[in-house]
Parts: structure tokens; sequence; C-alpha cells
């Protein structure tokens, strides 16, 4: 759909999800994560940059596997993740849109858990290559964790959590050779629709993930 188009149907309150492609009725048990290796660090900050064209393929499960652990994903016993959080809230989610469905990313089983069997990559953003990028990230903040952060701050330490784990997401991109890029001119009210949301959870980011296109 084209941007023109999403951008119509988001002010008329109609910016709906797609049928699925398959079955996001059950858990998706990822691999296990590479935790040693890989890219350093300061070539992964020379590479990193955005991009806005991305070939189709569906990601391979040890990719999105990666690329969810090195998110926020657990990195330690106690519990611990890669993305830092205030008051170790950890008030943030992140829901991954496939074209099977949409997901919640559970760090501490590190696994996919259903939680819509629709596919609603077209809601998470106005820009017309999110329809057909292989996953879109959904950063959530739940404010009932937040319980020990004054009211008027919540926002703010909310923000900070999901661009923390945005640039995590940004630098095992750059490493691994995949195209992102964050997106805030989103539909909130539909993509909160589209995922089910609460009253207490709030999306703040997209962010779109996917192989470069086929030279």
């Amino acid at each position: 759909m084209s941007t023109l188009g999403k951008v119509a149907l988001g002010m008329m309150g109609r910016l709906r999800p797609k049928p699925t492609v398959g079955d996001a009725t059950h858990a998706i048990t990822l691999p296990v994560p590479l935790r040693i290796g890989g890219m350093s660090l300061f070539e992964a900050l020379a590479n990193r940059r955005s991009e806005r064209a991305f070939a189709r393929d569906a990601l391979p499960p040890e990719v999105l596997s990666q690329l969810l652990w090195c998110a926020c994903g657990r990195n330690r016993d106690d519990g611990g993740r890669t993305a830092p959080s205030a008051l170790n809230a950890q008030e943030i989610d992140v829901y991954a849109a496939l074209p099977d469905g949409a997901y919640r990313y559970d760090a501490d089983a590190h696994r996919l858990e259903p939680v819509a069997p629709a596919d609603v990559r077209r809601v998470t953003g106005y820009q017309d290559f999110v329809d057909d990028a292989p996953l879109d990230l959904v950063y959530v903040a739940d404010h009932a964790r937040m319980r020990m952060v004054p009211a008027a701050q919540r926002e703010t330490y909310a923000a900070i959590a999901a661009g923390a784990i945005a640039q995590n997401v940004y630098l095992v991109a750059a490493a691994t050779g995949l195209a992102t890029v964050l997106r805030a001119w989103i539909d909130r009210d539909a993509i909160a629709d589209a995922l089910g949301l609460t009253h207490d959870q709030h999306v703040i980011v997209s962010q779109t993930v996917g192989l470069r296109p086929h030279a």
C-alpha cells in the first residue's frame, strides 16, 4: 500500500492489518545466540547507518535469534539484559511483526510468544516499505512496571530504554550486513489495536529490519 493511502486510512482510523501468510498460534523457540566473535564494536559503529530498502526474504532463524538477543536479550544469570533499564523495571517489550503474525519477545525464555494472528506490518508505519520488509520491531513501554518511577518521568525513562534497544539493533545490523531504520512516524493507536495492548502500554517507536536488496 502506498504511503499516501496509509496516511489517508490512518486519518480515518481505518488502518488495519493484512491476513497472515502462515500460522501465528504457536510460540517460536529461537536458536541459541552467539555471545563471542563477530565484528568489533568500532567497526560496527563505523558501519552503522539507516537504510530504507529491504529484500522480501525472510530472516533465517539464527539471524532473528541473534538480532533479538542483541536487542534486549538476557545476558547474565541475574536476569539482566543487553540493554539498560532504570531501576531494572524492564518496561520495554519488543514486539516482532512477521508475515505470519505478531509476537512478543520473551527474553528469559528466548522465544517469540504469539499475540496477534494477523500481518500487522502494514500498520507499523506509514512508509510503504514496511509492508513487505520481513520484520518490523515495535517497542512498547508498559507503565505498570514503572511504579517506582515518578509519573512525570516515565515517558522519558521509557524512551531512553527503547533508544538503547534500537541502537543495539543498529549495531548488530551493521555487524551482520542487515539493513535497518528506526521510525517514529507511526499510527500508535492502530498499532496498539492490532497488538491488543492495554491502556498501561504505550507504543514508542518501530524499527524495520531485513536483508539488503539483491544486487
